[in-house]
């Protein structure tokens, strides 16, 4: 429960959570597990050459049966993606139904892969008690070959062609489908999907809901005896039976008509099997005549035949055709309504169940008001709840046992014996079964190991088990190498991300702590042990001559370095990065942080945060020159101020790499505060930190602040640079000629765009400049860059490194922040500047713009449009604008965290700093609006009853017609009456968090940061009760 004001109350969400966590009732069994896209993968390439985007394209996968997981449209499964419901749609005007989400393939676009489509994930909980989602689906022919040709036509210098470039969406000639989900119990799901006609007329639209079980009997794993049926019971009710699942039903609601005749509209239930149709793809011959693409052909072509007419299949869908005298009218909707249910119910009460669904929606509006109680923007927090349902909806089950994908199934012919040389032949331990938080649903639809623990951070203020479970899953037997590595993803599970999972780990055991009050030591020291594997591969791995100077490879910066790091250089010799020494110097500080946290409970592990301790400082000395000896070699360039990644050729041989970029901002990330009334609990801690100060202090002083110097409140500091050093790389880092743009910290200097770093060898030159938009080069696929854009995974890492920094050095250390305007700042300002910068990506401005939109008028002010925001994967380093994948709502879901701690005092894009002297008005104004508005509601937050009982939606006064619920909220009847004790328990709850509200406002007006980094609680090992 999250703990206000030292209060506790448990919402509706979180007794959810609550009875998932203690295994009473199973909550997160069905969520929207299903792929956007499962073509394509990695797991369902059975080619001789690895070419996945070729072997399973687009174009098969209507036909063909997934080997590994199912796709769909706002699809739901079970944790298992036995059983999967998805839905899809047709305009009359398409030469196939919209059953999946389309996009280009690799090869196809000019920037890599990238979906064509218009969806955003509106809402979800934790327990998807209630989802939301918006697809926007033309009128018109969907412009398949406009998009393949255009973006084929087009080179790396150009922008890719999306979907709102085609004309597609002119004149409003769209549908909007909001597709929520709402659960009644555990086990009982409710489907609503309401789609408004946005155009100037009439236009058909047909909604057709599929439930379908994952086809599991095809590959000879499986007695035939078990394999899952589907089958119709009545006009509008089909039975599903599947051994593990038990027997549930598909149960529909006539829908309300849309003609003139004022007919409902009836479901045909149509049923085929999900088996591959070989005589389309492959012109053999089908074991059965009814195939995975049977609707398409009965639906669009009108083939009769195509469907079963015994009306049994392992794969159904429910036809409903809104198509009476040309369709719906404009600005009216058609609606569906169905359940997916294990107890048999021919008649739907429509008013119970849009009363379900209702509630669910307050319920969620409750939980996320007690996660950000703060005042603060109805945008921002319109951002933060869509960062959340990004985060929910891109949950997706995971499938793949190498064995069986590398030596093939017992009923298939046997794949190509080269194939097994091409990826991943060393990771044969690999059984996955699991639901995993991906990077973007439909451009990266499998996991990425530093990616799950940036996820985890935003995942562990709403989900706490569940964050830990992604980080408990990847150093799981299973999941780690036996040598110890991680695997980083399925294109090659042996490439190195950067060691992230340490500070993940600690950062979500705490904010565990800091915001549920649960302190889970176990989770802690189990991962803990298991990253001491990992910590030991990467010092035998990376660091060749042990020097404590690590190569690394590329560590997920793709194409930063002048040179592909994860090939042999052309020069010969080894490159010695700044990043990789300082990503292990940062993995040993996190590592000695857990230790410390361990320690106060199990006095053995003072060893091991010694171990971790002396590790540091011997990296740290491998960072830099020791005193006067040319033969050592050094990553800092004193001239420069900054730290370069260096080529070596053994011994004296060394040549820098003058490239200012992220990879010598990365040492800042190492730094860590040692609290001393911790350090004096524990005494064999003590001792070895006391005899270092004596023995040891030349070692330390060359390359930390201060280990004997104290700092803020006694602190002691641990970092790879020095004072001096900081404000040396700080003065770069926030000069916005540089590296400091208007949106948050670029991946490499400005610098560089008029004085370009380039390498003559062997008669090929190499060059790094600086592009600030899409990558210029093929590089990793050519679809990310990391030579100027802006990412918010490192850029947050960099804030939480300037709040350690602050805690040490206090107020009295200040900065100049930008780089020559005269305003100093203290670190922890700072940090916030970064902070609010970040927001102004996304954030809405004065003029009514988003960055993040590059100037589009559809997207900055259309009303069906403009509330609704893609999370991208990168942005511009000059304008914001959005780049890379739309819906990464992984790490740029990070965002959440920011709003939460910064929303309150984040000024509007475009709106010059405020004085200090010039913020009372504002808070005064926030703070009386707040209290105003909890009066006015009786309740901090808002909610909304449905008070009409009509069954077209489109007819009830109350229901929100926006594509996003900025409607008027209305109180009517609601589907359950809370008791007068629950009414207490919430009022009782109100009451204490318009306390903490004031409270952080006042501290606000007085110029103090509300942010966790005044004490630390959530970056550093404490004494508890601290």
């Amino acid at each position: 429960m999250v703990k206000i004001d030292h209060h506790e109350y448990l919402s509706e969400e979180e007794k959810r959570l609550k009875e998932d966590r203690e295994r009473t009732k199973y909550w997160k069994k069905w969520g929207p597990y299903v792929a956007e896209r499962q073509w394509a993968t990695v797991r369902e390439d059975y080619s001789p050459d690895g070419d996945a985007w070729s072997h399973f394209p687009h174009d098969h996968a209507r036909s063909r049966a997934f080997r590994w997981g199912e796709d769909g449209i706002g699809g739901v499964s079970d944790t298992h993606g036995l059983q999967n419901i998805a839905f899809a749609f047709w305009n009359e005007e398409d030469d196939f139904l919209k059953e999946r989400l389309f996009g280009l393939s690799n090869p196809q676009g000019n920037h890599g892969e990238s979906i064509k489509e218009a969806h955003f994930h509106l809402d979800n909980t934790p327990t998807h008690s209630y989802m939301k989602m918006l697809y926007k689906y033309p009128q018109r022919k969907f412009p398949y070959e406009d998009l393949i040709k255009e973006n084929a036509r087009r080179g790396k210098q150009h922008r890719e062609y999306q979907i709102i470039d085609t004309g597609i969406f002119d004149d409003d000639r769209y549908w909007d489908i909001n597709i929520e989900i709402a659960k009644e119990t555990d086990e009982e799901l409710l489907f609503r999907v309401t789609a408004w006609n946005r155009g100037p007329e009439p236009a058909p639209l047909h909604i057709i809901p599929h439930v379908w079980f994952r086809n599991t009997w095809a590959w000879g794993h499986e007695s035939p005896d078990k394999k899952p049926s589907i089958q119709q019971l009545s006009e509008t009710v089909a039975a599903s039976k599947h051994h593990k699942l038990g027997e549930r039903y598909f149960q529909l609601s006539p829908s309300p008509g849309v003609g003139p005749s004022g007919q409902d509209v009836l479901p045909e239930l149509i049923f085929t099997e999900n088996d591959t149709n070989y005589e389309k793809l492959y012109n053999g011959k089908n074991e059965k005549p009814y195939v995975k693409d049977a609707f398409h052909r009965y639906i669009v072509d009108k083939e009769k035949k195509a469907i079963n007419p015994k009306q049994v299949g392992t794969k159904s869908a429910a036809w409903f055709a809104f198509n009476e005298s040309g369709g719906v009218a404009p600005g009216e909707c058609a609606v569906v309504r169905f359940r997916l249910s294990k107890k048999y119910e021919e008649y739907m009460d429509e008013e119970l169940f849009d009363d379900i669904i209702d509630k669910r929606k307050d319920e969620a509006d409750d939980f996320y008001y007690r996660i950000s109680p703060l005042p603060m923007s109805e945008d921002l927090r319109n951002i933060q709840r869509q960062a959340f349902a990004g985060m929910m909806w891109t949950k997706q089950y995971y499938h793949f046992i190498w064995d069986q994908w590398a030596n093939g199934d017992p009923s298939q012919p046997p794949p190509p014996p080269e194939r097994k040389a091409i990826r991943n032949a060393s990771w044969k331990h690999m059984h996955l079964d699991d639901i995993l938080s991906m990077p973007d649903s439909w451009e990266y639809p499998f996991f990425a190991a530093w990616d799950s623990a940036f996820h985890c951070i935003p995942l562990a203020m709403i989900d706490p088990d569940f964050a830990k479970k992604q980080l408990d899953l990847f150093t799981r037997e299973w999941y780690m190498h036996p040598n110890g590595q991680l695997p980083a993803y399925e294109w090659n599970f042996g490439d190195v991300n950067p060691p992230v999972h340490a500070w993940a780990t600690f950062r979500t055991f705490k904010i565990e702590r800091k915001l549920y009050g649960r302190q889970d030591l176990d989770f802690l020291e189990r991962v803990f042990q298991k990253l001491l594997l990992n910590f030991t591969w990467w010092v035998n791995r990376k660091d060749t001559d042990g020097k404590n100077v690590f190569e690394g490879g590329f560590l997920g910066l793709d194409n930063i370095g002048l040179f592909n790091r994860s090939e042999p250089l052309p020069t010969g010799g080894v490159l010695e990065q700044a990043d990789s020494t300082g990503w292990m110097a940062f993995y040993c500080l996190c590592m000695l942080n857990i230790a410390l946290e361990l320690a106060k409970h199990r006095r053995i592990y003072e060893d091991i945060a010694s171990k971790f301790f002396e590790h540091f400082i011997l990296i740290s000395d491998a960072m830099t020159y020791k005193s006067g000896s040319k033969e050592e070699k050094s990553l800092w360039n004193e001239e420069d101020g900054f730290y370069y990644d260096a080529i070596s050729w053994g011994g004296p041989w060394t040549q820098q790499l003058p490239i200012r970029s992220l990879v010598g901002l990365i040492p800042l990330y190492a730094t860590l505060t040692l609290e001393p009334e911790l350090i004096n609990k524990l005494p064999s801690f003590k001792k070895r930190v006391d005899w270092f100060i004596a023995n040891r202090h030349d070692v330390a002083e060359r390359n930390m602040a201060s280990i004997r110097k104290r700092g803020k409140d006694n602190r002691i500091l641990l970092s790879l640079v020095s004072k001096d050093r900081l404000e040396k790389i700080l003065k770069r880092m926030l000069d916005e000629d540089e590296f400091f743009s208007d949106h948050g910290i670029r991946s490499l200097s400005k610098f560089h765009e008029k004085h370009p770093y380039s390498m003559d060898v062997n008669g090929q030159e190499f060059k790094v400049s600086y592009v600030p938009g899409d990558s210029d080069s093929g590089l990793f696929g050519g679809n990310s860059n990391w030579r100027g854009p802006i990412w918010l995974c490192v850029n947050f890492l960099l804030v939480e490194s300037l709040q350690r920094f602050y805690m040490f050095y206090g107020p009295t250390f200040e900065v100049e922040c930008p780089t020559g305007s005269g305003d100093m700042m203290h670190l922890g300002r700072v940090s916030e500047e970064i902070q609010h910068r970040l927001q102004h990506l996304m954030a809405r401005g004065d003029d009514g713009r988003r960055a993040v939109n590059d100037g589009n008028d559809l997207l900055d002010y259309d009303p069906h449009w403009k509330d609704n925001l893609w999370f991208y994967e990168f942005f511009d380093g000059d304008t914001g604008r959005g780049l890379g994948a739309t819906h990464q709502c992984g790490w740029t879901g990070l965002i959440a965290r920011m709003i939460h701690d910064t929303g309150l005092s984040c000024r509007l894009p475009q709106t010059p700093k405020t004085p200090s002297t010039g913020m009372a008005h504002y808070f005064d104004d926030t703070f009386t609006r707040h209290i105003n508005q909890a009066k006015a509601d009786k309740s901090p937050y808002h909610t909304m009853r449905r008070s009409s009982t009509a069954r077209s939606i489109g007819a009830r006064s109350d229901f929100d017609t926006s594509a996003n619920g900025d409607a008027p909220l209305s109180v009517g009847n609601s589907v359950e009456t809370e008791n007068a004790e629950r009414v207490r328990e919430r009022e009782e709850a109100d009451v204490h968090t318009a306390n903490y509200v004031s409270e952080q406002l006042e501290r606000v007006r007085s110029n103090q940061s509300i942010a966790d980094y005044e004490t630390g609680d959530e970056f550093e090992a404490q004494l508890d009760g601290q």
